[in-house]
């Protein structure tokens, strides 16, 4: 039977703060930096890609959470032997 640790909510913000506050960098840049008169098309795309790479890395950093949590309450010493 495998080991299903869990990881928590607070675990997951602690390692994606520095995510955020780049995503909130770029959205920031892109509205601010849009065209007067055309701050939705002068902005959006430019939005929307930051949001896609945000979301790509904080899935990727949730997984790796889950993957290293689940390592750590593994014991390469089980009492079972080689041989």
């Amino acid at each position: 039977m495998g080991v299903n640790k869990k990881i928590t909510l607070a675990e997951l913000k602690k390692a994606t703060q520095a995510e955020v506050a780049a995503l909130l960098a770029e959205v920031h840049a892109a509205v601010d930096n849009a065209p007067d008169g055309a701050i939705i098309s002068g902005s959006e795309e430019r939005t929307r890609e930051a949001m896609a790479r945000f979301r790509e890395r904080v899935y990727a950093k949730a997984v790796q959470l889950k993957a290293d949590a689940g390592a750590s309450a593994f014991s390469p010493s089980d009492g079972k032997s080689d041989g």
